[in-house]
């Protein structure tokens, strides 16, 4: 079968999954958590063919880390679809409703979108949290991740797949796992199938998907965070902060990238963060360079989404030229 009989499929699949009712979405979801528990053991294994190639390949330590699972990981993916599993129904609730006149009502209802298709990089997790969101939303999902989890996203898409058909008949038959570069040209141009596409990965491949078809895109930036230490800050509490911010898990969209420090807080903080943090490469203004023996950090520091252990360091003298600096970069 062609990848655009498969897409008018499933899209014929998305009216009738939007009928179904919630309490066997609900069961779907729970029958995959529990069969991520119960094969967890064939998941790692081909997550360690992944990593051992993506290890021979020499990709870096912020990738290698994104794509790694472990059994902890695996139970926090179970527990996810648990609680999702647990939430209230987000078909059919009625956010307006208002008499145009009489015997004429206007009514704003929740429903499906349809088809989604969703290209995502690196991390195998995210296969699960989207095909578990797009089941609890009633809608069918296209799947297309990084080459570089290629046997890990294969083995999810298994054991997903099989446990959703196991527990409804009415779920089964609503997610396809798509790999390689030519599916995704080929996806981009089936405007007349999928109602929404949703690129979740880098900036680069962001604007691609969004130049390069007409399907309806929900895009995204890149995840610049920033922390601010203001002026009478708790030096202890902020330290605590700025290390568990960056060292936590650095290669995430959520980590912080760039610090700012108001200038009479900055001898308290900045000479202390090589020691709190010496595996994370510091780049600083001129001010902060003043201060401590790190690198200079350059224009295209400041608009770098590193996902790595560096982290850009400058010294601010007010609240409102911290959020300039933000909102500006």
């Amino acid at each position: 079968m062609t990848l655009i009989e498969q897409t008018e499929l499933l899209k014929k699949k998305s009216y009738s999954l939007s009928a179904v009712p919630a309490g066997a979405r609900n069961k779907a979801l729970e029958a995959v958590s529990a069969a991520l528990r119960s094969r967890k053991t064939e998941i790692l294994r081909s997550n360690a063919d992944d990593l051992a190639a993506a290890e021979e390949n020499e990709l870096g330590g912020s990738l290698l880390k994104r794509l790694g699972l472990t059994e902890a990981k695996i139970e926090q993916m179970a527990d996810g679809l648990d609680a999702l599993a647990s939430l209230d129904d987000p078909l059919g609730r009625r956010s307006l409703h208002r008499e145009l006149d009489e015997g004429l009502e206007l009514m704003r209802v929740s429903v499906p979108i349809g088809l989604i298709g969703v290209i995502f990089e690196s991390r195998p997790d995210a296969l699960v949290q989207i095909a578990g969101l797009c089941l609890k939303s009633g809608n069918s999902v296209i799947l297309k991740g990084g080459s570089e989890a290629l046997h890990t996203n294969r083995k999810l898409a298994e054991v997903i797949q099989k446990a959703v058909a196991d527990s409804s008949e009415d779920c089964s038959g609503s997610m396809l796992l798509v790999e390689s570069r030519e599916d995704i040209a080929e996806l981009l141009k089936l405007d007349q199938y999928i109602d929404l596409m949703i690129p979740r990965g880098s900036n680069q491949l962001v604007k691609y998907i969004m130049e390069n078809t007409k399907i309806p895109v929900m895009g995204h930036a890149d995840g610049i965070c920033h922390m601010y230490a203001d002026a009478g800050c708790d030096v202890e509490q902020s330290l605590e902060l700025i290390r568990d911010s960056k060292c936590q898990y650095p290669a995430v969209c959520n980590a912080i990238e760039t610090l700012l420090v108001h200038e009479d807080a900055a001898g308290s903080i900045i000479p202390r963060l090589p020691g709190l943090m010496p595996e994370v490469e510091i780049r600083g203004d001129e001010s902060v360079c003043g201060m401590i023996d790190v690198k200079a950090a350059s224009d295209e520091d400041w608009d770098t989404e590193y996902n790595d252990y560096i982290l850009s360091v400058k010294i601010i003298d007010s609240l409102e030229a911290a959020a300039d600096f933000i909102n500006e970069h």
